[in-house]
């Protein structure tokens, strides 16, 4: 079953994915863009473990560790 953090990771690769065939398709600006956008994300999560996109994701599938969340609460 697909849970929070397995979908973001699914979803990582896909950007990863869109970015080589940008690359690919000489859409050199497009591929910098999403690069860059996609580093800054990942940047700030890593600094203050904020992740915006993985509180969306938690909305709509379940957590792979309920049992960490619930002992912050």
């Amino acid at each position: 079953m697909l849970c929070a953090e397995r979908m973001q990771r699914i979803i990582q690769a896909f950007i990863l994915g869109l970015i080589l065939g940008l690359a690919g398709s000489k859409m050199f600006a497009a591929a910098f863009i999403v690069t860059v956008l996609m580093m800054i994300t990942l940047f700030i999560a890593g600094l203050t473990g904020f992740c915006p996109g993985l509180m969306i994701l938690k909305k709509i599938f379940p957590s792979c560790y309920p049992c960490e969340e619930s002992k912050g609460k």
